[in-house]
Formats: structure tokens, C-alpha cells, sequence
């Protein structure tokens, strides 16, 4: 098991032991150019950047920070093209053009791809900025763009394997119940218990989630809950089975027991009244 300061040797010296601000560069090593001033249309988002949402009023915050005290840490990008690609950085980014800002300070690195989504991971992983099924939506990125495997991955992101292995495991939930997560910001630990529930029990859990604010305790109840009285209603209907056909047999109809019932089924109406008089 990979501890918190299980990253590789590369890593190690980029990534510091306590949670990073906005201010974190994870790129220190790689210098390209000295610092710049670019222009902000010149500058694009990575597509492969995990974080997807950014909370508004965080941003304009941010912005009205920046314009009074103007952006105190450079941004960090790559060269792509005529333009250039943010690595770190996107949400200064964002608030500098909230701010009005034309220019942004900005430091130019060199990264390859693989590089630049570790990294991209790595900033907003520290600083829990990502949601829990962005977060397994970029291990499942690095998993299979890059073929690493899940111990490669704890150990470059430094976490345990057994939290990767659970993340990724979000995957396999239902296209709503990943939308939901990133919506409303829903938890590993909350939705984890319904990874292999089937699709009518998570639409019923969902809305208890949301709206009633179940916690991971709360679900998991419901779940043993409901195990449980499958469970009795399946032991139910095999210790009647028996009687089942024995009544079938002897009536000639189709007989169905159930917790406090006996229900006979005929196909016309002679043979109804058969068996009424079979019963009489």
C-alpha cells in the first residue's frame, strides 16, 4: 500500500506534503522560457484537463481579487501551435477574464502528454478540487491512454491502490448516477454502495441522496435492508414450491402460493368449474 508521501522519485520533489493553494506550480523542474505576459485569447484550456466545473462564486471572488491585487501567481502552459495550453492554472485564467484582463503572467513549460494529465491530476487531486467521479474519470484516463496500471497510478498520484481500484469502480454506475455526482457533488463514500445495485434500486436511492441528504451510512442500510427482504422473499418462494406442484397436480391448474395466499389459475371457465368441484 502506497502512503501519503508514496509518489515516484520524480514526484517527489515537485509535490509538497501538505495541501497546495492556487499558487501550487507542480512543473518546477521543466522550465522552458522565463516568465511571460500572454495574451489571454492566445491561451486555450486543456481538453484532457479532469476538472470540468468551476463554482461561479468562487470565481468571481477570485476576479475581484485579481483586480484589485492583479494575479500574484503565474499560470503554467505549453506551447501548442500558434496558441498556448494551460497546465495550471485554468482557474486564474478563467477570473483574469472575468477581471477584464487582456494579459495574464504566465511561465512556458515542456510536457508531454502523459506529463501534462499527471500533473493537471495532481493539482487539482491536492487540493480536492475535483469531484469523485471526475477524479476516477481521469484515473481511467491515465489507465488507458497510457496503460498504467492501478499501482502505477496510486503511486504517481500517491494514494493507496485500493483507492484508485474503488474509484474506478464509480465508472460502472449508470450514465445518471455519474451526471447526479457531478451536478450535485455527490461522494465516493455515498455512491459506492450502489455500484452493483441494479438500475430501479439506484433511481430510488438517488432521490433520497439528493434531495433528503442520505449519507453513506443511510445508504448502505437501505441496501442491506433491501438485500434482506429479497432474501426472505426468495426463500419464501423455494420452501413453497413443493406444495405448489403437488396442488398442481392434483387439480390440473396452475396454482401460485404466496406469504398469506393460495391462488389457482384455470384457462377457460370448464375448466373452473372442475375445479370447484374438485375443491367441493
Amino acid at each position: 500500500m502506497v502512503g501519503k508521501h508514496g509518489l515516484g522519485r520524480g514526484f517527489e520533489s515537485l509535490i509538497p506534503t501538505e495541501l497546495v493553494d492556487d499558487e501550487f506550480d507542480p512543473t518546477a523542474d521543466v522550465v522552458l522560457d522565463a516568465l511571460s505576459e500572454i495574451e489571454l485569447d492566445k491561451i486555450e484550456r486543456d481538453p484532457d484537463q479532469p476538472r470540468k466545473d468551476f463554482d461561479k462564486e468562487a470565481l468571481d471572488a477570485l476576479a475581484l481579487s485579481i483586480k484589485e491585487h492583479g494575479v500574484l501567481s503565474p499560470i503554467v502552459v505549453i506551447k501548442n501551435e500558434d496558441k498556448y495550453m494551460i497546465v495550471a492554472g485554468e482557474r486564474r485564467w478563467r477570473a483574469a477574464k472575468i477581471a477584464g484582463l487582456s494579459k495574464i503572467p504566465a511561465i512556458v513549460r515542456t510536457l508531454d502528454a502523459q506529463n501534462r494529465l499527471e500533473l493537471s491530476i495532481i493539482e487539482n487531486a491536492q487540493r480536492e478540487d475535483l469531484s469523485a467521479i471526475e477524479l476516477a474519470t481521469a484515473y481511467a484516463k491515465l489507465k488507458n491512454q497510457f496503460n498504467m496500471s492501478n499501482a502505477e497510478i496510486a503511486k504517481r498520484i500517491g494514494k493507496s491502490e485500493i483507492a484508485i481500484t474503488n474509484s474506478l469502480r464509480l465508472l460502472n454506475l449508470p450514465d445518471n448516477a455519474k451526471e447526479a455526482m457531478r451536478t450535485y457533488k455527490l461522494t465516493e463514500g455515498v455512491m459506492r454502495p450502489l455500484i452493483k445495485a441494479d438500475k430501479k434500486t439506484i433511481d430510488t436511492v438517488l432521490p433520497k441522496i439528493i434531495g433528503e441528504g442520505w449519507s453513506a451510512r443511510q445508504v448502505e442500510q437501505y441496501m442491506a435492508s433491501s438485500k434482506k427482504k429479497s432474501s426472505v422473499v426468495a426463500v419464501k418462494t423455494m420452501g413453497y414450491r413443493k406444495q405448489e406442484v403437488a396442488l398442481q397436480d392434483k387439480y390440473a391448474a396452475k396454482v401460485r402460493i404466496g406469504a398469506k395466499s393460495i391462488t389457482f389459475s384455470c384457462k377457460d371457465e370448464n375448466e373452473l368449474k372442475e375445479l370447484i368441484e374438485k375443491l367441493k
